[in-house]
């Protein structure tokens, strides 16, 4: 594993140098989105929905949208000023009882494991904590936002997990469930079924039968030949865009100011998109040598012209004179 996090767990005077490790990972089976007929990735652009023009990362910002539907746009300079912070200690406000914090508020978790020279005062804390049967609650600023958590023993091991605000976990309010109790008949029958399943917890017992049956059948798939090779995707990139765009917007005001008539389909910033998306990297080489030269030549003509120009000024003022 790699820590993701290096503080300090700090309580009253003692002060534990530790790193933070996620204690999970999800297994889920992931999907792709793909096109039934060629297994080629869907890809998705970002459009505003008001201009219909594609937006570039640089010009995304947050948007918080009120309960009207209006949008109110945050700058980073309105979220500097917000209350944040980016201390790297983990601090003790209260150790309370264990059946206190109910599991719904918990969230994340993770591991914590002390540097070599503070084992010592790590096994204090873990050992105090088992003996008290008691949780440390803690204040941890984990990518600048400070949250609730918990310390808590399991497997010899110091886990700290996140937990949810107040406000984050709704109440439950069913007034059908509460305003029934179940028969002294039902209750009995109830207790012997349960005496009949009870047990203890074994997590060898249970498995994702889901993911193992779509892994097993990808893999029939792989050994029929059932398989879709992509070709290579271009990777994409929104300043290669603006650049393309700029450059199209720049020949087409040199084309104006020469007084030529703009070329149809977006001009050769067109030309190079397509050549950006489609052709090989020579192609794309290609195009600026063969505006360059087109430079050259507009010059060579445009510096004739004023020559010719000049000669025929000349030979009028000697008929003249």
């Amino acid at each position: 594993m790699r820590a993701i996090w290096k503080g300090a767990v700090s309580f009253g005077l003692v002060n534990v140098p530790v790193r933070l490790y996620s204690a999970t990972e999800n297994h889920d089976v992931q999907f792709r989105q793909v096109h039934r007929e060629d297994g080629g990735r869907i890809r998705y652009r970002r459009f505003c929905s008001i201009d219909g023009e594609e937006v570039s990362y640089d010009d995304i910002a947050k948007g918080y949208e009120t309960e009207d539907g209006d949008m109110v746009v945050l700058t980073d300079d309105d979220f500097a000023d917000l209350p944040s912070r980016s201390s790297k200690e983990i601090g003790v406000t209260k150790f309370v009882p264990a059946d206190q914090i109910d599991p719904m508020w918990l969230d994340k978790s993770y591991y914590l494991e002390p540097d070599k020279s503070a084992t010592k005062p790590y096994v204090l804390l873990r050992d105090a904590l088992e003996s008290e049967q008691r949780v440390a609650v803690v204040t941890v600023s984990i990518r600048t936002r400070m949250t609730m958590a918990i310390l808590r023993v399991r497997d010899g091991v110091i886990v700290m997990q996140t937990m949810l605000w107040p406000d984050e976990v709704r109440a439950a309010d069913f007034a059908a469930v509460d305003e029934q109790h179940a028969t002294r008949q039902e209750m009995d029958m109830a207790k012997m079924l349960i005496d009949q399943l009870a047990g203890d917890y074994d997590p060898a017992e249970y498995e994702d039968d889901y993911a193992l049956a779509v892994k097993e059948l990808v893999r029939a798939k792989v050994e029929g030949g059932e398989v879709r090779v992509s070709a290579p995707e271009e990777e994409e990139s929104g300043e290669v865009v603006d650049l393309l765009a700029a450059l199209s917007r720049s020949v087409e005001r040199a084309k104006a100011s020469r007084g030529e008539a703009p070329s149809s389909g977006g001009g050769q910033g067109s030309t190079a998109a397509k050549s950006s998306s489609g052709s090989s990297g020579s192609t794309k080489k290609a195009a600026p040598k063969k505006s360059s030269t087109t430079k050259k030549a507009a010059s060579k003509k445009s510096t004739a012209t004023k020559k010719a120009t000049a000669k025929t000024a000349k030979k009028a003022e000697k008929k003249a004179s």
